[in-house]
């Protein structure tokens, strides 16, 4: 006989970029691409130009889709076991510093509930993968670069984790690992990840773009404001963070049932 399915666990699933994290992933590794050679000081600037819209403005299907090719197009032919040595050598020292602090406190609060922990972003599994690590929870969804026979990226995808696919993954997750998603949360900041914030029974909009601001109000979704980056292991040994972030689930909870109140009054 098969081993049993486990049955009635709980997880919390966060988008990455701008909500725990408080930019592009990508764009913050642009500088070290560039430093590498994999990319001309040209792209460097257009694609800071494009983060920092990203980061005031959001981006909207017809714009992910966008900066999607465009990153397709300029990784064709870079090997993938360099890519991921930058990650993990740039990790602590790129990324780990835009970390926000109010993300880090409702994480440590779902893993000391024994929540399992997912980040799902449209960023690369190179990215997510090594990010999950860092942070010390249960896993990563990220998209897959279709590689060649010799270990370099085509310049397509096999898959893209971004809308309506993230929402997919994450329900073939849960058949796998026996999540209930009605009683799992998510996080995320952007219009394009409603599907995600949908799948499960406790939405989050965090930093919302003007579109799920409006969706979240209409549906009475908490919505959460991040604003202080913090590194990771600066956190360590701090006995305050698990408090804090119980406190700040409950008080949006509380919250959302306001709204709703007030949305049918």
């Amino acid at each position: 006989m098969g081993r049993p399915t486990i049955v009635n666990v709980k997880a919390a699933f966060f988008d990455l970029d701008k909500t725990v994290i408080a930019k592009s992933s990508l764009g913050a590794l642009g500088p070290e691409f560039h430093a590498r050679g994999l990319i001309r000081r040209s792209t460097l600037v257009r694609g800071l130009g494009q983060n920092l819209w990203f980061l005031w403005f959001g981006a909207d299907q017809n714009k992910m889709e966008k900066i999607r090719e465009n990153v397709m197009k300029l990784t064709a032919g870079w090997d993938r076991d360099e890519v991921r040595q930058l990650v993990t050598e740039t990790l602590n020292e790129v990324i780990e510093p835009l970390i926000y602090a109010e993300a880090m406190e409702i994480i440590e609060h779902h893993l000391a509930e024994g929540d399992e922990v997912w980040i799902v972003s449209s960023s690369p599994v190179e990215v997510v993968d090594p990010f999950a690590e860092l942070l010390g929870i249960t896993g990563a969804i990220g998209s897959r670069a279709a590689i060649d026979e010799r270990n370099r990226y085509t310049g397509t995808l096999e898959f893209y984790a971004q809308g309506e696919n993230k929402a997919v993954a994450m329900r073939e997750l849960a058949a796998e690992r026996g999540i209930d998603l009605s009683q799992s949360s998510a996080y995320s900041d952007s219009e394009t990840d409603e599907p995600m914030l949908d799948a499960v029974g406790h939405p989050y909009a965090v930093n919302p773009d003007r579109a799920l601001a409006r969706i979240a109000h209409e549906r009475g979704w908490p919505i959460l404001t991040f604003s202080h980056p913090v590194r990771a292991h600066d956190r360590k040994g701090s006995r305050t963070p698990v408090i804090i972030g119980a406190a700040v689930v409950g008080v949006l909870a509380v919250a959302g049932r306001i709204l709703r109140r007030v949305d049918e009054d």
